[in-house]
């Protein structure tokens, strides 16, 4: 499951109830605040650490639900997800689609990662308000998940499906830049929000168990996935309207510097009319050191600046994510035709990874700490081609481990390549910076890689009819498909190791 791009904004005020004290309440496991911690402490004093912890659990929900409610929000987000999108090629598979129809379908989502953040992040940082661009989005996503469902030409379901990564792609952002808008001013937010995002990996396996329950036995996989996840998304489009108020960014962001009399409220006014902090900077209205804190718009010639400082790690990037384009694209189909897994098995099977995953992202800290950012990158990218080596050679038993490969897969590499990027890239581009790599990985790699894995298992594959028979019949040389992107990552590890070691 792709690593989001963090955004923080702004309304903090709308988050977290206060005190009379106007001291702002800390959220603690299910959104407890200090306050409730130190009252429960008093009147236990002789009993445990775990005796405690329970106590604190158990009385959370009394005092401030904000921090259960944005757990709720991830679990939807990723549920909706999780759903279809794993056995979306085994669905299409059914329908009769042709192997490069199901990459370049599953290519839609990259191009709305690659196209839709950038316009609809600056309508929820300048005009409306973030719960409701989440909301409006996916009660849109609702109607085309089920428009989806009931196609069956593949340049309808194309189209559609590109409409709807177009309205999807930009709430994964949204989702995060919400939650960091309402954590109060002290509290670090790189403690509380992996509590919070981990419950977008729970929906997501969860979404993939109940796969179990809504497809038949011994038929392929049918339409009813699509339908769980349009359900899935009408329930977060109006849940998101209960979320707390997070207005435009941009406008909190001028309005508080205002307050904090880094300019006079006349200078405030011009640059909500000019609308761009960049080009307030460039007409002389602001001074860099006046703007700190004020959304900049998205970059792109800062795309040269990133690729002269990091080359080698970007051109490794790209290839690590068309890996994950091939993972993705044929994965869940990989299982059912070759291991010969039944189809309502596959999903729940394929959340193995997620199970894992879980595990690597709360400890990846550290292993950071311990083993140090190369060595955790080559692990990585490392891991990508045992995974796809595994799955050449077929056998059920070494498929089940590349797919449980998958906590390493994509922590060691994309959860750890975003704090790379952060901390190498220059004071100048860093504003782009993570926007870039995620457009990068989850955008531009993730195309190629879907598109050139259907082409590929296109080849890959032959086609044929039994005689007297009007059904088209498939065989593929699953060895040879993953062999290819397996020698391709293998090679991708040498140059970064020897870049690496070249301190490039």
């Amino acid at each position: 499951m792709p690593t989001l791009i963090l955004r923080r904004g702004h309304g903090i005020e709308q988050a977290w109830p206060r005190r009379s004290t106007g001291v702002a309440m800390a959220p603690s496991f299910f959104g407890l605040s200090k306050h409730s911690c130190h009252r429960i402490e008093n009147s236990s004093t002789e009993s445990d650490d775990a005796m405690n912890s329970a106590l604190i659990f158990a009385q959370a929900s009394f005092y401030d639900l904000t921090y259960a409610r944005f757990c709720m929000l991830h679990f939807l987000e990723f549920a909706i997800w999780g759903a279809w999108y794993v056995v979306l090629g085994n669905f299409l598979e059914a329908r009769g689609f042709s192997r490069k129809d199901i990459g370049r379908i599953y290519g839609t989502m990259a191009v709305g990662a690659i196209i839709s953040p950038v316009f609809v992040g600056a309508i929820a940082d300048r005009y409306l308000s973030t719960q409701l661009v989440i909301g409006g989005l996916h009660l849109a996503g609702a109607v085309l998940l089920f428009a989806m469902s009931r196609i069956h030409t593949s340049r309808s379901f194309y189209w559609t499906a590109l409409v709807y990564s177009l309205a999807y792609s930009p709430t994964l952002a949204l989702v995060n830049s919400i939650v960091f808008a309402n954590i109060p001013e002290g509290l670090e937010a790189s403690t509380y929000f992996p509590l919070i995002r981990v419950f977008g990996t729970i929906g997501w396996i969860l979404a993939g168990l109940s796969l179990k329950l809504l497809l038949k036995p011994n038929e392929p996989v049918s339409e009813r996935p699509l339908l769980l996840a349009a359900c899935l998304s009408a329930v977060l489009g109006f849940y998101s309207l209960s979320l707390p108020d997070t207005p435009p960014a941009f406008p909190a962001a001028v309005a508080n510097s205002v307050e904090e009399g880094k300019f006079t409220r006349e200078v405030g006014d011009q640059l909500l009319e000019v609308g761009n902090v960049q080009q307030a900077i460039d007409e002389g209205l602001l001074s860099r050191e006046q703007a700190k804190g004020i959304p900049k718009p998205f970059q792109f010639a800062d795309v040269f600046g990133l690729v002269r400082e990091l080359p080698v790690f970007l051109m490794v990037s790209l290839v690590i994510s068309m890996a994950m384009g091939f993972y993705f694209a044929f994965g869940a189909l990989f299982l059912e035709k070759n291991a010969r897994v039944e189809p309502q098995n596959v999903g729940p099977i394929m959340t193995i990874g997620q199970l894992v995953e879980i595990v690597f992202m709360l400890s990846l800290p550290w292993f950071l700490g311990t083993l140090g950012m190369p060595t955790v990158l080559a692990l990585g990218v490392a891991a990508w081609a045992i995974r796809f080596g595994f799955f050449s050679i077929g056998t059920l038993p070494l498929v089940l481990i590349g797919i449980a490969l998958h906590g390493i897969c994509f922590d060691f590499f994309f959860a750890a390549g975003f704090i790379h990027v952060d901390a190498l890239a220059s004071e100048a581009i860093r504003n782009s910076a993570q926007t870039l790599y995620g457009m990068l990985v989850y955008g531009v790699g993730l195309y190629l890689g879907n598109e050139l894995a259907g082409w590929l298992n296109q080849y890959c594959t032959l086609e044929t009819t039994a005689e007297g028979e009007i059904k088209l019949v498939r065989h593929t040389n699953w060895r040879k498909f993953w062999a290819i992107p397996c020698a391709v990552v293998t090679i991708a590890l040498l140059l970064l190791v020897a870049a690496q070691q070249l301190g490039r």
